[in-house]
């Protein structure tokens, strides 16, 4: 879909709320509304602003887990599974 059709006026949404939503809901593609010309603000769809936490979720562990990699605080798998499995023993 060519990017003008997703860039529309604070007017037009305005006057055509329900059209906009409903079209936002089928097509699953972010709207961005302008005022006095100057892009102010995105509009989405609620599954694809769920499906984009989700996804800055997954990608905020990633990022954790390697400056933890990168900061040396990690351990050999085969130590952390014979410590797993000598608390399940135990307990």
């Amino acid at each position: 879909m060519r990017r003008a059709s997703r860039i529309k006026s604070i007017g037009y949404l305005k006057a055509n709320t329900a059209e906009v939503l409903k079209r936002l809901t089928e097509r699953r593609e972010p709207l961005i509304i302008t005022q006095n010309g100057e892009a102010k603000a995105v509009l989405q769809d609620v599954a694809s602003y769920e499906e984009t936490q989700e996804t800055l979720a997954l990608l905020k562990i990633l990022a954790l887990g390697n400056r933890d990699v990168a900061a040396g605080k990690t351990k050999p798998v085969g130590d952390v599974v014979a410590r797993l499995r000598a608390k399940r023993a135990s307990a």
